[in-house]
């Protein structure tokens, strides 16, 4: 695939000035979003990224075409699973929800530089040395069995990483929030708030998600510009997806296994196609493995879009089997999230049904204490 500079610039100039529009138009003056907010811009983010791939394959063909949907549904699908960190994370640091899209956001925007770097250098280890096809499915493949050992997020607290960590001791910190701001000042000194720390602490996070994101696209395909706007069009939406499904995510407990099948299937895709271009002396002595056919772009689409179809489904089954066992409803309160209706007549954040309440939401107000 032969992408001219000019289409290349004009592709980034785009997603920098779509980041930029959010920050001026949502992010800019701190608010919390409404579920009806939220679900528009989810809906125009992935607008986009659907009529970008219709572009592609009018311009590139349907393969093409075909492997940028793949790559985009794969990493839209595990943004979804990396939803439950970043619901971890807000909660730990009682980031007031007001203040939360900047934080996603700017984690969002951090995210993405990195995952270019990687993408970068993971062409350049595919461009040069075809065993690292071998290396990146044996990454899936075990990331597979471990996300399906787990069978999820058994966790319900947020560990911080070693470059979090090494924040805290190089850069003083304030204990409380001060309005949406990264840096203070205090007595004539200067501070980073628990608003950076969060920051940070997302967009870090990030790192150990592309461990398993990256080669996962690859294996889907070896075009660096499909790679890279897959990736950037999963990201940006992702600000818009956490306010519309944080309160959701539990609900879909079969999750963990439904990507496990995913990363497993690519990972088996990758080895196969390691074998078809296989340069290792002790494999086959050097020699091309063909007898297992590759897996073609239509089928890994078919596999990826029936493992999210069916885990969807059934986890939607098994809520609905649960909430009959123990005989409670489930409705949507004002923010989207769903409350059980106790025996009392009154829901789980002790309001009864039909009468306004103040939900407190992710995070304390401003001026609460981030943890040290």
């Amino acid at each position: 695939m032969d992408v001219p500079t000019w289409v290349w610039a004009l592709t980034v100039t785009g997603i920098v000035a779509m980041l930029a529009f959010d920050f001026v138009g949502h992010v800019r003056t701190p608010h919390a979003p409404t579920l009806r907010e939220s679900a528009i811009w989810s809906a125009v983010y992935v607008g986009i990224a659907l009529v970008f791939g219709l572009g592609v394959i009018w311009f590139a063909g349907a393969e093409y075409g075909g492997e940028y949907f793949a790559g985009y549904i794969t990493e839209k699908s595990l943004s979804v699973d990396n939803l439950f960190v970043f619901v971890l994370i807000m909660a730990s640091f009682a980031v007031p929800r007001e203040l939360q899209q900047k934080v996603l956001l700017f984690g969002i925007a951090f995210a993405l530089v990195l995952r270019t770097v990687f993408i970068l250098v993971g062409a350049a280890a595919i461009e040069n040395f075809s065993w690292v096809f071998y290396l990146f499915g044996a990454i899936l493949i075990y990331t597979a069995y471990a996300q399906a050992k787990s069978g999820g997020h058994s966790d319900d607290h947020y560990e911080e990483n070693g470059v979090l960590r090494l924040v805290r001791r190089v850069v003083p910190t304030t204990e409380e929030y001060h309005s949406d701001k990264l840096v203070t000042k205090v007595s004539g000194k200067r501070y980073i708030t628990p608003l950076m720390i969060a920051l940070v602490a997302i967009g870090s996070a990030d790192i150990l998600f592309a461990v398993d994101s990256i080669p996962a696209i690859f294996g889907l395909t070896q075009e660096t510009f499909l790679v890279f706007t897959a990736n950037a069009f999963s990201l940006l939406g992702l600000r818009q997806l956490f306010f519309l499904i944080d309160g959701l995510l539990d609900r879909l407990v079969y999750l963990a296994y439904g990507l496990a099948v995913i990363l497993g299937f690519i990972g088996l895709k990758l080895v196969i196609h390691a074998l078809h271009t296989n340069e290792l002396p002790f494999v086959n002595g050097g020699e091309h493995v063909t007898l297992i056919p590759e897996i073609p772009t239509w089928l890994s689409l078919a596999v990826i879009l029936l493992t999210l179809l069916v885990t969807t489904v059934a986890s939607l089954a098994k809520n609905r089997r649960t909430a009959v066992a123990e005989g409670t409803a489930v409705p949507a309160d004002t923010d989207g999230r769903r409350a059980a209706v106790t025996g009392a007549g009154t829901t789980a954040g002790g309001a009864a049904p039909g009468e306004d309440r103040d939900v407190d939401p992710v995070g304390a107000g401003e001026g609460a204490p981030g943890p040290r």
